[in-house]
């Protein structure tokens, strides 16, 4: 099967709610958070967050995750995209194609229209939130097949 990517995507745009963490409330890390952005950080040249949480309130929690340790400490300043609209546009990452990047993501309706092929489907944490939960560890194999 030949690829509709021109190149090997080269960002990753992560969801924070249901996908890294359980929600801004209870901010409940996914279990592998940390060795999940380590390996997607040796993988990808560049990681955004893409999520519907303000910047200040994600700056918050991504400065408590790391100082509880299950971020390492890059995450507190990972880069912050901006968006509006009903979808995760990939495109409004500045200075890139949308096919330069991947979408991890829970919630297919923030899948933009035309970028389906950029989404990884992770499945939704929530209550109650199992210690033995592998969503990230799954979306990690399938990161590394994308990227293959």
């Amino acid at each position: 099967m030949t690829s509709l990517l021109p190149r090997r995507p080269t960002v990753l745009a992560l969801d924070l709610e249901g996908t890294l963490i359980s929600n801004a409330m209870s901010q409940i890390p996914r279990p592998g958070l940390a060795a999940f952005l380590t390996r997607c950080e040796q993988l990808f040249e560049r990681i955004v967050v893409v999520t519907t949480v303000r910047e200040p309130l994600f700056r918050e929690i991504a400065q408590f995750l790391v100082e509880e340790g299950c971020a390492p400490s890059w995450f507190a300043s990972v880069e912050y995209v901006n968006w509006s609209g009903a979808t995760k546009d990939l495109s409004v990452i500045p200075g890139i194609q949308a096919q330069q990047a991947l979408l991890v993501d829970d919630y297919e309706v923030y899948v933009h229209p035309g970028q389906e092929g950029q989404w990884v489907r992770v499945d939704l944490f929530e209550s109650p939130y199992s210690e033995s939960d592998r969503g990230l560890a799954s979306v990690l194999e399938v990161l590394q097949q994308r990227l293959a």
